[in-house]
């Protein structure tokens, strides 16, 4: 089948969802015989909104004036990179562009433009464990968004939970060995006194003379 003749039937199909899919699977194909068949952004497939999901331990954060340019942006320029997904039981989980996601779905001109599907490369297949992707979605994000603290120390715990030595964390995640000890800390300390209760006010035991004479610097300050 030539050029002419493929562009002829894929824009004879009526129906967006089986023109998409046709693509999608010419891309497929694509990837296969290139020579960059290993990099994921060989191959951006439109998905359906609707089996793409967030994952739970983004710690990026932008700010209500930010994610309005982000919908700017896409308004103007149109989706000019895809999102980073994790394919795995049928559906897609976002491992970077969180918030490219947000915009497809939450903003009605952009979802009724793009109808109801999204932009995505496949990460390898290697990311298979939880950790790795956690990896790759804070490298992903680190160098151009706001971690907030508190969600990168759960992060850092839940990766030496899962046996990774400080050295991996720090190499994975692109920091140095005092900004992993740092953020451990803070989580730990937390913890530690997670079941401590504490009064709203702390008092000082004094003996008589001593109350008296802090009653009478108090007036002399008066």
């Amino acid at each position: 089948m030539n050029y002419q003749n493929l562009k002829e039937e894929l824009l004879s199909m009526e129906s967006i969802e089986e023109r998409t899919e046709a693509i999608n699977n010419i891309k497929q194909m694509l990837k296969e015989v290139s020579p960059f068949s290993t990099e994921p952004v060989e191959c951006v497939q439109w998905v359906k909104q609707d089996l793409v999901f967030a994952n739970d331990y983004n710690p990026n954060s932008v700010a209500p004036p930010e994610m309005e340019l982000l919908h700017t942006s896409i308004q103007e320029d149109g989706y000019t990179q895809p999102i980073v997904v994790w394919q795995h039981d049928g559906i897609y989980e976002v491992v970077d562009g969180f918030h490219r996601n947000r915009v497809g779905k939450e903003y009605a001109d952009i979802k009724e433009r793009i109808h109801g599907y999204l932009p995505v490369v496949v990460i390898n297949n290697d990311r298979e464990d939880k950790g790795d992707r956690i990896a790759s979605t804070i490298r992903h994000n680190r160098a151009r968004g706001k971690h907030k603290v508190e969600a990168m120390s759960d992060i850092v715990l839940d990766l030496k939970k899962r046996n990774w030595s400080d050295t991996k964390i720090a190499k994975e995640l692109g920091m140095d060995a005092d900004e992993v000890l740092r953020l451990a800390q803070i989580q730990g300390l937390a913890e530690m006194f997670a079941d401590r209760d504490f009064s709203q006010a702390w008092e000082c035991d004094y003996d008589d003379d001593e109350k008296q004479t802090v009653i009478d610097d108090t007036k002399l300050q008066e």
